[in-house]
């Protein structure tokens, strides 16, 4: 369970560029819920998310991970109950190191008795196990650099490397987004599966309307550091592309200024 209770955070304050970013925002996600992020440029979705990895902290209100105040913990204190995979498929990875030693450092955070960094024979039979299961051909490039990958197969490692222990939750911060479609959406299919299968409670920021419908379970729709929309259920299912477009606007008064999302509803 994810909950933040009357959150707030305001950037530059008291100077001519002050930008309140989140404002008195409450959100309650259920464990196991799959939640789809969706907003304009500016609507406050990556400072949510930031907020909820310890990446800056919040200016009043309370952040609360299975009911324990984690408001003012370190973000490296999180790491191993937050995953998070960003846009960039260079970021989260070290990528002079392989796969295979990626895939250790990540399976091997946070435990404790382990002396040196040397990978047993049982973790790398685990760890190409995983891989096999991302259908990309990894296993066979275990010893490979990972910044040699293309974008795609560096986000399913990306991927492998947030859930192969499973966390409490699940960031994706348009973790699709820097793909070209068919990589795209060969990742999304990826990211459903292992959601899916080990039941992640998940977050996922989109600027894909028709994504943010037909994923997860449950939408929120942002603006102004607010949420203004938050459907799910039968309510969800039936809801198109351009059902969602006019909610927004008699929601708040205004159209979706954002070019990517626009481009999207018109191609539809």
């Amino acid at each position: 369970m994810m909950k933040l209770e009357q959150v707030s955070k305001t950037f530059y304050p008291n100077t001519g560029n002050e930008k309140r970013a989140m404002d008195h925002l409450d959100l309650l996600i259920h464990t196991g819920e799959f939640v789809t992020v969706i907003g304009s440029n500016g609507a406050g979705k990556s400072t949510l998310f930031n907020l909820i990895a310890g990446s800056i902290l919040p200016d009043s209100g309370r952040i609360l991970l299975d009911n324990e105040d984690i408001t003012f913990l370190p973000e490296h204190k999180r790491a191993s109950r937050i995953g998070r995979i960003f846009q960039d498929p260079m970021r989260g990875t070290a990528p002079s190191m392989t796969v295979e030693e990626n895939l250790a450092l990540s399976y091997l955070r946070g435990k404790k008795h382990r002396l040196g960094f040397g990978i047993s024979k049982k973790e790398r039979e685990f760890f190409r196990e995983q891989l096999a299961q991302l259908e990309l051909g990894l296993e066979d490039r275990m010893q490979t650099p990972i910044g040699m990958l293309s974008g795609g197969q560096r986000q399913a490692v990306s991927l492998l490397m947030c859930t192969m222990v499973t966390p409490k939750l699940l960031l994706l911060d348009e973790h699709t987004a820097a793909l070209d479609p068919a990589t795209a959406e060969k990742v999304l299919s990826i990211t459903k599966r292992i959601v899916e299968e080990n039941h992640i409670t998940t977050l996922m920021i989109t600027h894909n309307i028709r994504s943010a419908l037909e994923l997860g379970n449950r939408t929120i729709m942002m603006d102004d550091g607010r949420i203004l929309l938050d459907f799910c259920g039968a309510e969800r299912e039936k809801m198109t592309v351009s059902d969602l477009m006019e909610r927004f606007s008699k929601a708040c008064s205004k159209q979706i200024d954002n070019d990517r999302m626009l481009l999207e509803h018109q191609s539809r």
